[in-house]
């Protein structure tokens, strides 16, 4: 059992911050030592160099996609947007080069799941090698 508190005695109410600042602190410093060694590599590795390359030198067929809904495969309006997958074939097997990229342009005000559908029916047309045109940030 307990003994009764005399009077008097008050219980310790407060909390002493000297133990757990000091672990703290030991904590920080052991990370400062331990984070350099984790960010060197074992290994001696030389990367190689990379090359940025335009879109404009390469083909390319280019499905556009304007704020109306209108759709165009280069520049062939479509009166249907779910003839994109055809077009897309026929555009592709027109072409002599293989594994042509197809460029999905489309107006920054669409809503994101246009964007998707183009690019599935893209894929539906056989088209294997995919990407979205944006605009370079330093243009207005």
């Amino acid at each position: 059992m307990r003994p009764p508190m005399v009077q008097g005695d008050e219980p310790m109410t407060r909390i002493i911050l000297t133990p757990i600042i000091d672990v703290a602190l030991t904590l920080v410093i052991m990370l400062l030592i331990t984070a350099p060694m984790l960010a060197v590599a074992d290994l001696e590795v030389d990367l190689p160099p990379a090359h940025v390359r335009d879109a404009e030198d390469e083909v390319f067929v280019s499905i556009t996609l304007d704020a109306g809904g209108n759709v165009a495969v280069d520049e062939l309006v479509l009166a249907d947007p779910q003839a994109l997958a055809a077009a897309v074939r026929d555009r592709l097997a027109a072409s002599e080069r293989e594994n042509l990229l197809v460029v999905v342009r489309a107006d920054s005000r669409l809503p994101h799941a246009a964007v998707r559908s183009a690019m599935s029916a893209a894929r539906e047309g056989g088209a294997v090698r995919l990407a979205v045109a944006t605009r370079q940030g330093d243009r207005p």
